[in-house]
């Protein structure tokens, strides 16, 4: 339902401008919090199953092989939930499709503790899969529009970092609670808070930009005065003049398709973003979901330090990501996502022409090149929104990880294959030979710091 045209109110320029004003508002960081727990107990379903593989290995004689397919099965559902939820986040809204995917992971977390067999866990991890991959991008995206063009990239990535806090929150509590109370409690303790997130996430305004683009402008200048009612501070006006004709073209587009990501205006930096989030997660999640396996079973730890060591890969992203929200709007997109590559390619290299017998070595220099591409992995979830305009945005980067998803499902069983056949060695020279990939491809990225969403696709 749009407003009447023709009739008295905001236009959608002056409606963008208000929205530029805020630096700061208590609702914006109310919608964070709220946003952020969703995106944390996603985080803890995607990476719960790692953490009781240890302990299912031995009980149902699974295989590497099958290790493998379970883990990845998982990251199809994902794919499907990244098209789904974010077709539906263009047509229903951002909050109602975020609060769809968080119910439907939450409920299926429940429902995959009660699983007796290998066949129904697949199964089970498959539907809540379709949840998990549908909530993150649609909570970046939202994020991403509520943000002023001023220092996006520290807002969103102090959101951001909330993803990897979950993963290292995992890991800590999978190495505490599953010696003790076996493999099901991971799943229950992921499940049950969820449902109540959903109910929070139903509460929260949708977003003042995509109301804009579908005609709402009487709902999007009553969250913008909310909005400003709780604004900590304004600044004066924002620069450039938001009334200008990217906005105004921003604002006026037909909705967006499917096949316009592949179009010559949008063609190439849908192609490069699609690159960088197939290489960066082949390397975070094949690494995050095999370690605590590999660690017990080639590396001989028991299982509670198996489970402590694996655990260091996010506390490590979490360092490094924090040091990146506070830098990435001075030194660029572009030139941390070069960097990170390029370092955690080299890391990947040394295990495995040298370090891969040692697992000291192993250790180390896991978490060091987990934690710079696990980096890249939060920029991109800054970078893909902002390359597409309102229309398709949530198309856009619902697409991109779908690349994550068919990564995250070769990763896992390419590991299984390489662990049984050519040993552990040749995982890390492979992971190292995606990060090169993934180095060349961030060259071509667009630099899109400190400029305004409509500004950046019009």
């Amino acid at each position: 339902m749009t407003d009447a045209p023709g009739g008295p109110g905001p236009s959608a320029p002056d409606l963008l401008a208000r929205l530029e004003r805020v630096r700061s508002s208590r609702l914006l960081l109310r919608a964070r919090l709220i946003v952020g727990s969703a995106t944390f107990f996603d985080a803890f379903d995607a990476l719960s199953l790692a953490f009781v593989l240890p302990v299912l290995i031995p009980r149902w004689h699974l295989s590497s092989v099958q290790v493998g397919w379970l883990l990845g099965t998982g990251y199809l559902g994902q794919l499907v939930g990244a098209l789904v939820f974010g077709g539906l986040a263009e047509r229903w809204g951002r909050i109602r499709a975020a609060a769809g995917a968080t119910a439907l992971m939450s409920v299926m977390s429940l429902v995959c503790a009660g699983a007796g067999s290998l066949s129904w866990l697949i199964a089970l991890r498959f539907v809540q899969g379709i949840g998990i991959g549908g909530e993150m991008p649609v909570a970046a995206v939202y994020i991403n529009e509520l943000s002023r063009a001023h220092r996006r990239g520290r807002f969103f990535l102090l959101y951001e970092l909330i993803f990897p806090i979950g993963l290292m929150m995992t890991g800590q509590l999978g190495a505490w609670l599953v010696p003790a109370f076996g493999w099901q409690i991971m799943l229950l303790v992921g499940g049950v808070p969820g449902l109540v997130i959903t109910a929070l996430l139903l509460r929260l305004p949708e977003s003042p930009r995509w109301l804009i683009e579908h005609g709402q402008l009487a709902r999007a200048d009553a969250i913008i005065a909310e909005i400003e009612a709780g604004a900590v501070r304004h600044v004066s006006s924002p620069e450039p003049d938001p009334a200008g004709p990217a906005v105004r073209a921003a604002t006026a587009g037909p909705r967006g398709r499917w096949r316009e990501l592949l179009s010559p205006r949008y063609r190439r930096q849908t192609v490069i973003a699609w690159v960088l989030w197939t290489c960066a997660y082949l390397i975070t999640n094949g690494l995050n979901n095999w370690m605590p396996t590999l660690y017990q079973r080639t590396y001989h730890l028991a299982l509670p330090q198996s489970l402590r060591a694996a655990a260091l890969n996010n506390v490590a992203q979490v360092v490094i990501l924090l040091g990146c929200a506070f830098t990435i709007d001075r030194i660029g997109r572009r030139r941390w996502s070069v960097a990170c590559f390029a370092v955690g390619a080299a890391l990947l290299a040394v295990l495995g022409l040298a370090g891969a017998g040692s697992v000291t070595a192993v250790v180390v220099l896991v978490p060091l090149s987990y934690g710079v591409i696990g980096s890249t992995n939060a920029v991109l979830y800054l970078y893909t929104p902002e390359i597409y305009p309102t229309r398709m945005r949530a198309l856009g980067t619902g697409a991109a990880t779908c690349w994550l998803r068919i990564a995250s499902f070769v990763g896992p069983v390419l590991v299984g294959y390489l662990v049984d056949t050519a040993g552990t060695g040749s995982v890390f020279l492979a992971f190292g030979a995606s990060g090169v990939i993934g180095a060349i491809a961030a060259t071509r990225m667009l630099h899109t710091d400190n400029r305004r969403l409509e500004e950046l696709a019009p």
